[in-house]
């Protein structure tokens, strides 16, 4: 496991950033000076020095030189609000490996932090460390056992070793990234960078900086050259999210790209070799895209050799128990409880599993570390849950899309009869809540036996 030392004199953003690289499987040591973070250096072996820039007693640079003379080739990567060129200029001339800047993101850091890893010397195995790392780092692939979860399993497993570009299909939160992930790790590049980008949040003006990179001076503020996604992701995978978003002029710049495998920074005359595996997200049917003009045919073809859809968490009710778990693991692990949050009552399992999840796997996951932190110790119970879930409509209906058979569209239904149907199912949910499901005293106060009961409760449930 490799180890990281955090030397930062903001408490509460060391033990955030402590927290956060822990879950992604590193081992972590922090310090408040810069004195303290050379001794506890000297004192233990760590592979990565994560160091602020403005420190109380000394600045970052100086820690950066205190620590390259303990160790001539320890990484260290300063972390800055001020980014100027200045201040990077200074801090890589003096030896450290890169710089990052404030507000920190998550995935730039894990970014910089996997590219530095590179620069480690190989253990007795060639890559068998950084394979371990990229396992331990993004080991939060959930297992499930419903069917079309394991019709999941096989199409990674089939195409994960091949180079073919994916285009991954699903509603928001439900685990696109993890499967990009996934795929990464278990192909031929699974030593090399897994660089994700967000194109939902890219104006058109930066999103050919932030894939291609730029030259100093390229345009106003560019005031050092920048690696774009692209670069960093070089030899490894890029992972595109909500790719239908981009520009039709970036489109056609990044069809460009991936045709000719070679690539020019912003304001650039270099050309530099390309070779990426690109994968693809987007909750939006790209051939329909392409139809309605807003996304290049050529380009959805470029991507296109293999897709595989996502199904939102209400598809999958068999498997909400062993995703709770997980989650409720994770949870653990992040609140460093001294008494441990041990599992959920059968109310709860029952609400998880007839409640709609408009928010998948992500909902879930942030309903239960709340539930979490609710909860002293034992089991989780229906009241730390959030009111929507207590009261929780049946019968999912939203405008984002749903995908069914490779096709995207959107369910809502106007009939009279299911509407009826789904009221009398929500009453029947309602009185068995209220009674923490205790099926005769519901019974008695809907005014039906309990056979009745029960029968509408299977027929409700054999019609998901």
């Amino acid at each position: 496991m490799r180890r990281i030392l955090i030397i930062d004199d903001d408490v509460d953003m060391c033990n955030l950033l402590g927290r956060f690289l822990q879950r992604k499987g590193f081992e972590t040591g922090i310090a408040n000076t810069g004195s303290g973070g050379v001794t506890k250096f000297k004192e233990s072996k760590y592979d990565i020095v994560l160091c602020d820039f403005r420190l109380g007693d000394k600045e970052g640079k100086d820690v950066l030189r205190d620590i390259k003379a303990v160790d001539p080739h320890a990484i260290v990567i300063i972390i800055t609000g001020y980014s100027d060129i200045k201040i990077a200029v200074d801090v890589i001339k003096t030896g450290a490996f890169d710089y990052i800047t404030k507000p920190l993101i998550p995935d730039e850091v894990l970014n910089v932090i996997y590219k530095s890893l590179n620069e480690l010397p190989d253990k007795s195995e060639p890559g068998a460390d950084t394979k371990q790392k990229l396992e331990a780092a993004n080991g939060e692939f959930l297992k499930g056992n419903a069917p079309s979860t394991k019709d999941l399993y096989r199409q990674v497993e089939l195409v994960a070793p091949t180079n073919y570009s994916v285009i991954l299909y699903g509603e928001s939160g439900t685990g696109k990234e993890v499967f990009a992930r996934t795929i990464h790790q278990n192909s031929l590049r699974k030593t090399k960078p897994f660089v994700t980008m967000d194109c939902g949040t890219l104006s058109k003006e930066l999103a050919g900086s932030e894939l291609f990179g730029h030259v100093k001076g390229a345009f106003t503020g560019a005031l050092t050259d920048k690696e774009g996604h692209f670069e960093m992701a070089n030899g490894g995978t890029l992972f595109l999210d909500e790719i239908a978003n981009l520009s039709y002029e970036i489109q056609a710049a990044l069809l460009r790209v991936i045709q000719e495998r070679k690539f020019k920074r912003v304001g650039g005359t270099k050309e530099m070799d390309l070779d990426v595996r690109i994968i693809v997200a987007s909750n939006e049917n790209l051939q329909d895209c392409y139809k309605k003009g807003k996304f290049r045919e050529d380009l959805f073809h470029r991507f296109n050799e293999f897709s595989i859809i996502l199904p939102p968490l209400r598809k999958r009710k068999e498997d909400i128990p062993s995703f709770a778990d997980f989650f409720l693991k994770k949870a653990n692990e992040e609140l460093n409880k001294q008494n441990m949050v041990t599992g959920f009552d059968d109310e709860v399992i029952n609400i998880f599993r007839n409640y709609t999840w408009p928010g998948n796997l992500r909902e879930l996951r942030n309903v239960i570390r709340r539930a979490a932190l609710l909860t002293q110790e034992g089991l989780i119970s229906s009241t730390v849950l959030p009111a929507e879930l207590a009261a929780s409509p049946l019968q999912y209906v939203s405008d984002e899309p749903e995908i069914e058979n490779g096709h995207l569209s959107v369910f809502k239904s106007n009939d009279l009869k299911n509407a009826a149907s789904q009221a009398e199912y929500e009453t029947i949910m309602h009185v068995l809540r209220q009674v923490k499901f205790n099926k005769s005293k519901a019974a008695e106060i809907l005014k039906i036996d309990r056979k009745t009961l029960y029968n509408k409760i299977k027929a409700y449930e054999a019609q998901q």
